[in-house]
């Protein structure tokens, strides 16, 4: 008889909880504690993601090679812990050899599309593995391809999802599944409209999961990942950072969208538009708890957290022509918008534009922004400057703008540091800062340790 479940949980798991046997069988005992986890959602095992951007640079013939068995040891490495080792290794085999096939075929004739198609395999295996391993736990679990409802647009490497075809293919195709048995899928890949696959950008299984969550309504999304929730900064840079038991959307929003790691950017977006609740918690210790994102919070102070976001790029459009104001930036951002370029932050001056731009949501994190084209259409109207290698340090609270103090607070630390560029007024919520990346570390650390500690 098959059981409805009304109220169910979508978990998703990062590369650290997949990376291994050991991980897997971790990540495992955390779905089959929770009943209402119903569809899983995997990242690849950690490194592989990476190897696989490698490959679809296009390698050389010693160096692909390399790679590849890179590759097959970590899938090896988790298949020889299996009981039964046979049953999943001819379609892992199977998926190497498309992978060495695709790699073949990049070294030649590189390309997005091409990309994206090779980096799903980490995806695909890790899910295919993982749903062995709960299988082989005597758990009734079914093994799902992502692609047949996270429909998207074709911009490869950083694909847009149709949220009402995901919807639509989600109710054909994936909520009678999860009757049935535990679900498991990919996060980060998808399919355009011509069946090609696509991702999401680097990250992006956040991402999936939250979609999926929206699209079945599910009672709340859990992250799983390493470490124990939200700090209110790096604990990698800052040791003292403090975890956040509980943090609005908007908040970890703010968090994700500049720079904070331990969300994609985008994943908060369908929780919120049904307010679905997301748990973020580390999957090597559950018992340390972790962080809940729901739309409000009791008392939300006035400083909540600071986000990094590394390697960003400042653009300068110097105006050559005496011309008002405002006829020069309809022009710049005319040029910016044929050619779908993406800004993220903006200042102006009476004769130029300073502009922030931030390269790192492309699967590969190049950046592909400044092309040939781009460039020669602004220098036709204005001076271009570009400076790379920046950092981007946001101090994010809750109506920062009401704040007494806070400018103070904020620049005191500063006084050391080249600042490139100050946005603060489009949102009450964030104040930013442009540095030289060098500089990112040191200006974190005393601006935590004047606001938090």
């Amino acid at each position: 008889m098959t059981r409805i479940y009304p109220q169910f949980v979508v978990a998703k798991f990062g590369g650290t909880s997949v990376a291994d046997f050991d991980a897997m069988n971790r990540s495992a005992s955390i779905v089959l504690a929770d009943e209402q986890v119903r569809l899983v959602v995997l990242s690849a095992s950690a490194g592989v993601t990476n190897l696989l951007v490698e490959l679809s640079e296009g390698l050389e013939s010693a160096d692909r090679m390399d790679k590849i068995d890179t590759l097959r040891t970590i899938q090896y490495n988790i298949i020889s812990r299996l009981k039964q080792p046979t049953v999943i290794s001819k379609e892992i085999d199977q998926l190497l050899e498309n992978i060495a096939r695709l790699a073949e075929i990049a070294q030649a004739t590189p390309s997005a599309a091409l990309s994206d198609e090779l980096v799903s395999h980490g995806e695909l295996m890790s899910s295919l593995l993982f749903a062995e391993v709960l299988r082989e736990r005597e758990a009734q679990a079914e093994w799902f391809d992502a692609r047949k409802v996270i429909r998207t647009n074709d911009v490869y490497g950083c694909a847009e999802p149709d949220l009402s075809q995901v919807a639509e293919q989600v109710e054909m195709h994936l909520r009678p599944r999860i009757e049935q048995a535990i679900v498991i899928t990919q996060g980060f890949i998808g399919s355009d409209y011509a069946g090609h696959t696509t991702t999401l950008g680097r990250g992006g299984s956040d991402y999936t999961a939250s979609l999926l969550g929206e699209a079945l309504q599910a009672t709340r999304v859990d992250i799983w990942t390493d470490v124990a929730g939200i700090y209110t900064t790096d604990p990698r840079v800052v040791p003292q950072a403090q975890r956040i038991d509980h943090i609005s959307f908007a908040e970890a929003s703010d968090m994700a969208a500049f720079g904070a790691k331990v969300l994609h950017p985008a994943t908060l977006l369908p929780a919120m538009r049904k307010n679905i609740p997301v748990f973020v918690g580390c999957s090597k210790n559950t018992a340390a708890g972790g962080t809940l994102v729901r739309r409000e919070t009791e008392n939300p102070p006035l400083y909540r957290a600071i986000a990094v976001r590394r390697k960003q790029t400042l653009l300068r459009l110097h105006s050559l022509h005496t011309q008002p104001a405002y006829a020069f930036f309809a022009e710049m951002f005319a040029i910016l918008a044929q050619h779908q370029v993406d800004i993220d932050l903006v200042t102006t001056s009476e004769s130029s534009i300073a502009l922030a731009l931030d390269p790192t949501c492309a699967t590969s994190g190049e950046d592909h922004t400044l092309t040939t084209s781009l460039l020669t259409a602004l220098s036709s109207h204005c001076r271009v400057e570009i400076e790379t290698g920046l950092a981007l340090v946001t101090l994010i609270g809750n109506q920062l703008h009401q704040g007494t103090g806070v400018c103070r607070d904020a620049f005191a630390e500063l006084d050391e540091h080249a600042v490139r560029m100050i946005c603060h007024g489009a949102s009450n919520n964030n104040l930013s800062f442009l540095l030289p990346g060098d500089a990112a570390d040191s200006a974190v650390v005393a601006l935590h340790r004047r606001l938090f500690e």
